[in-house]
């Protein structure tokens, strides 16, 4: 399609020196996009710009920790400097700190939120503000989580940055639409370090990824978990003129499968002339709005039995 051309955009993504960020970097530069890639690991970073430029890309390396304001300043920077402008940033940098609330540390939260949600929106900011003075529009690509749809065990910090950045991708798609720039956040799945540690993906990565098996069906489909690979479209597409429309989305992939999550909405309400008071709201609960109340964490893989 020539709508997925992308040889006159110029892209940021940050966390690009490896895994999803990698595969999102490369994707756009194969779609024609002039690429900063950008990790907190200088060499990472380069490696990258290397593997993209030996497949005919074009892409630099901008090493930077993101979080605080001079760092996305910089990226944005680098960028026009470069190649003249900005179009898409694209926003996958991200660590992990994983504890349970009671023996989480301050600087375990902290972190997080400062390299996920701090991250996307010190990014965010300044991606927008070049936009809107360039004019023609641009695109901000967040990174989201099933963890921050759905809540996850032992991940307190990060489900609540991925919530954040869902939220900030809707408040964002009314801010700037009459500048011509969307706001969507992508929920991928996908084979990579953090899903490893999960006992039910585990061999099918290793399997994949040190003999070449491809992942089992009832994985590709019946779970939406792939490759980084599979998961790198949705980034072309919404970078691309073809997703003009398509903003304040929080959009899922995984292997075979492509999911529009829904957006929190009420879904049960009951009415009390006068209002209500504890015990009226004690009555009412168990018969009217809590009669189906609703799950949550991210449901358990269904392995199929051998």
């Amino acid at each position: 399609m020539d709508t997925m051309d992308l040889s006159d955009k110029v892209a940021v993504v940050t966390g690009s020196g490896r895994g999803l960020g990698l595969a999102y970097a490369s994707a756009l530069a194969a779609a024609g996009a002039a690429v900063v890639v950008n990790d907190v690991d200088t060499e990472a970073a380069e490696r990258a710009v290397k593997e993209i430029t030996e497949a005919g890309g074009h892409a630099v390396a901008e090493a930077a920790a993101v979080g605080e304001t001079d760092a996305a300043e910089r990226l944005v920077a680098r960028a026009v400097a470069e190649f003249g402008r900005l179009d898409v940033m694209c926003t996958n940098a991200g660590i992990l700190r994983d504890r349970v609330l009671w023996k989480m540390s301050d600087d375990e939260f902290d972190a997080v939120i400062k390299v996920h949600l701090r991250g996307t929106f010190t990014c965010a900011r300044a991606a927008a503000i070049r936009m809107r003075e360039q004019g023609g529009g641009g695109r901000l690509i967040m990174a989201a989580s099933p963890a921050g749809q759905r809540g996850n065990f032992g991940q307190t910090n990060y489900a609540a940055a991925k919530a954040g950045i869902a939220a900030m991708a809707r408040t964002w798609s009314m801010e700037l639409a009459n500048a011509g720039i969307t706001a969507n956040a992508l929920v991928p799945v996908a084979a990579t370090e953090m899903t490893r540690t999960i006992p039910a993906f585990a061999p099918y990565i290793d399997a994949m990824e040190q003999r070449g098996e491809p992942l089992p069906g009832w994985l590709r489909k019946g779970e939406g978990f792939g490759t980084v690979r599979d998961v790198a479209g949705l980034v072309v597409f919404l970078a691309s003129d073809a997703s003009s429309g398509v903003t304040g989305q929080c959009i899922g992939i995984g292997g075979d499968k492509l999911a529009l999550w829904s957006h929190p909405q009420e879904i049960s309400v009951a009415y009390a002339d006068g209002g209500w008071d504890a015990d009226a709201i004690a009555a009412a609960w168990p018969v009217s709005v809590g009669r189906e109340p609703q799950s949550v964490g991210i449901p358990a893989p269904q392995v199929p039995a051998s």
